[in-house]
């Protein structure tokens, strides 16, 4: 296959047009990267499939690389973004460690918890009464009146290339690996994954919720599609419209696209939790989509990202425990 060409998307180096995203640009991710994110382990699961334990990265889920790739390259000291809630919990992470002033906006919806973490980490949060585009419009706007820099959730180069370290890292530890399942949302983490994959016969299979199954919709069309808003329950797969940046890399490399239903995700989040592992339901989307093609005898060894990990228990524990260093530091200062 030939490198996809990224039409209108956002210059990827502060020094210049990038009009081409190369895979090259994956392991300059990967070297910035170095240090800052965790390199997550392949785990066993069934027999023919293992797991991309990406639930147990800082921050509870891959978004820290995209994220920490983005801050590092643009130096922004003011950032904007609109999130379902993961990514706003890694660039709340990092903006708290680097002192960067951060607003994230949020859909209507948005899971509660998340949002909670995202203000105890430092973060403003504005929300809004619409779905995701509206979200995206927004932080666009809020952008551009306080000249922050805008990082969306997936339509960023520097966001796609620092996703595509997922896939660089899985080509690494298991070089015959024949299927390769990623959950697709906004797409960050699927074209990266694509990007990394460029020139590997890996089968790349692309995995949504049934309820929003916008990438499938539009490679059908042969165009960008938005749909409407949706309920399902993988809330940080609700992305309506597939990316300006995204959508021809994951159009000229992914193999297929799977449709998963809310009862699919939440069987595979529970037989994940049997094996000891703690994804919430939008980390276990992959999964699902796995089990589902184990039925029509998919190609093994096969790998399974899951993506996150912030399940209730483990936001509302990490909340917690950053009121309680806030308490302390309050009580020292008062001493």
């Amino acid at each position: 296959m030939t490198a996809p060409t990224l039409l209108a998307g956002p210059d990827f180096r502060p020094a210049g047009r990038q009009d081409l995203l190369d895979p090259a640009e994956v392991a300059l991710a990967a070297a910035r990267l170095d240090g800052r994110v965790r390199h997550t382990p392949l785990l066993p699961f069934l027999p023919g499939l293992r797991l991309k334990a990406e639930h147990l990265q800082h921050s509870g889920s891959f978004k820290l690389r995209g994220a920490t790739n983005a801050v590092l390259a643009l130096q922004a000291d003011r950032v904007v973004t609109g999130s379902s809630g993961n990514h706003g919990i890694a660039l709340a992470r990092l903006a708290r460690d680097l002192g960067i002033e951060l607003t994230v906006v949020l859909a209507a919806g948005a899971n509660p918890d998340k949002a909670a973490l995202i203000a105890a980490l430092g973060a403003r949060t504005v929300t809004v009464s619409g779905g995701v585009a509206e979200r995206e419009l927004r932080a666009q706007e809020l952008a551009e009146a306080s000249g922050s820099v805008l990082i969306p959730s997936s339509d960023h180069a520097l966001v796609v290339a620092g996703q595509g370290t997922v896939g660089r890292e899985v080509l690494a530890d298991c070089p015959d690996v024949r299927t390769l399942y990623v959950p697709a949302g906004g797409g960050g983490l699927l074209a990266g994954v694509c990007l990394s994959a460029l020139d590997h016969p890996v089968r790349v299979v692309g995995v949504e919720p049934a309820k929003t199954p916008r990438y499938a919709r539009s490679l059908a069309a042969g165009r960008p599609l938005t749909l409407p808003p949706s309920d399902t329950v993988a809330d940080g797969l609700r992305g309506q419209r597939p990316g300006t940046v995204t959508y021809p890399v994951v159009r000229d490399r992914v193999d297929a696209l799977v449709a998963v239903t809310d009862a699919e995700i939440l069987a595979a989040a529970e037989l994940l939790a049997r094996h000891g592992v703690a994804a919430e339901p939008s980390g276990a989307v992959a999964v699902a989509g796995a089990l589902r093609h184990r039925l029509t005898d998919s190609p093994t060894p096969a790998v399974a990202v899951v993506s996150g990990g912030n399940t209730p228990a483990a936001l509302r524990a990490a909340t917690a425990q950053l009121s309680l260093t806030t308490l302390h530091a309050l009580e020292e200062q008062s001493s």
